[in-house]
């Protein structure tokens, strides 16, 4: 074995100098670290559009929500929500939820407005207070209204409980703070304010809320079946197109992508076969001296596999390489309000990086003994006639 290895990296690495084999060989190397880099960066796109949003997903709307299933307003004093709300301490946060018309000077736009204690994790690690009076509003809202921090607005709710649809209640807000999500269908439409002061905006009474806000996977988990009237919903239901659309891109993506992949494959073994040929003398000798076909075979096998881990080493680093300097500086972006994000985002996931270079590996054997099937019509009297 360590001769038929000797011999095959000479070939690979051949110290003649224009010699077909050794060019054949790193043409090879090339064609299919190209095609791996393909498949990483595209395998890494999928899962970082997959990750990022759902990450900035369970940030901002809490991994799940209690609701009722009608979608009418619910009572903190009832058994089974105050029972959970005692059990979960500072896990589970009220909210409610409306529409209105935000005001600044002559430019006006509608919004989501959330009345929550507490500001989501996406906007504020530290999950800071919101103060009564003040909102917080997203970047792309901010300039649609041209409004910075500290400016105020005039929150108008069309729709009142008693059906006078002459009435208009306004509430002046200071603007505390402006977010940047990423998500642009947020950034433009979903605001906070505190609880109290939604309660009273959409005419809420004390303790009627329009649901829970669940921060804890483990905890959905445990309480994901209530009761009737109450309903649980992740934030993966809530945008359940959103994922079937990822996972409907995933496949042909990797199809696509794959093919350049296959064809480092095929270029592997013309390589083999121009190497046998160009080799065919020494080939020859080496029957002649008592090497038995598989033996043959074993070297150009090998010298494929030193391919296929020489392609992934180059392809797998490259690929590390673009993964790192998109994370750090961002340099490829994306129309937010197509992709939900304005740059795109690369993830390094080792299980899928290793499957894909496993099996390239195992494609680069397979394509190396494809060839050598030839090895054993060999005649070595008429191979060394020539020699």
């Amino acid at each position: 074995m360590l001769l038929c290895i000797k011999i095959a990296l000479r070939y690979l690495f051949s110290p003649n100098k224009g010699s077909f084999s050794s060019f054949a060989s790193w043409l090879a190397i090339g064609g299919l670290s190209i095609g791996i880099t393909a498949l990483l960066l595209t395998a890494s796109i999928i899962n970082g559009f997959h990750t990022t949003i759902s990450q900035k997903l369970a940030s901002l709307e809490g991994y799940g929500r209690i609701q009722h299933i009608l979608g009418k307003t619910l009572d903190l004093n009832n058994t089974t929500l105050d029972s959970l709300y005692q059990s979960y301490p500072n896990k589970l946060y009220p909210y409610i939820r409306g529409i209105c018309m935000a005001r600044s000077k002559t430019l006006a736009d509608g919004m989501i407005v959330e009345g929550v204690d507490v500001l989501p994790m996406e906007i504020d690690k530290n999950q800071a207070l919101i103060k009564p009076g003040t909102i917080v509003i997203g970047e792309t809202l901010a300039q649609q209204l041209s409004v910075k921090k500290g400016d105020q607005l005039f929150l108008q709710v069309f729709a009142s409980k008693n059906n006078n649809y002459a009435y208009r209640r306004i509430k002046a807000v200071s603007i505390n703070k402006i977010y940047k999500s990423g998500l642009q269908e947020y950034d433009k439409s979903l605001v906070f304010i505190n609880l109290n002061d939604a309660r009273k905006l959409f005419e809420y009474g004390e303790d009627q809320i329009t649901g829970l806000i669940i921060n804890d996977k483990n905890i959905y988990n445990q309480i994901s079946r209530l009761d009737y009237p109450f309903h649980t919903e992740n934030w993966k239901d809530r945008h359940s197109m959103l994922f079937k659309w990822i996972k409907l891109q995933q496949w042909p993506a990797y199809i696509m992508f794959g093919l350049i992949a296959l064809v480092g494959i095929v270029n592997i073994i013309a390589a083999i076969v121009m190497i046998i040929i160009e080799k065919s003398g020494q080939i020859g000798i080496l029957i002649a001296q008592g090497t038995n076909t598989n033996k043959l075979k074993a070297i150009f096998m090998i010298q494929g596999g030193f391919i296929g881990l020489i392609s992934a080493f180059i392809g797998g680093g490259l690929s590390i390489i673009i993964i790192w300097i998109q994370l750090k500086f961002e340099i490829l972006s994306i129309p937010s309000e197509i992709y939900f994000m304005d740059h795109i985002p690369l993830s390094f996931h080792l299980p899928i990086f290793g499957l894909i270079l496993l099996v390239t590996f195992i494609c680069c054997m397979i394509a190396s003994w494809w060839p050598t099937k030839a090895l054993a019509n060999f005649n070595p009297s008429k191979i060394l006639n020539y020699e």
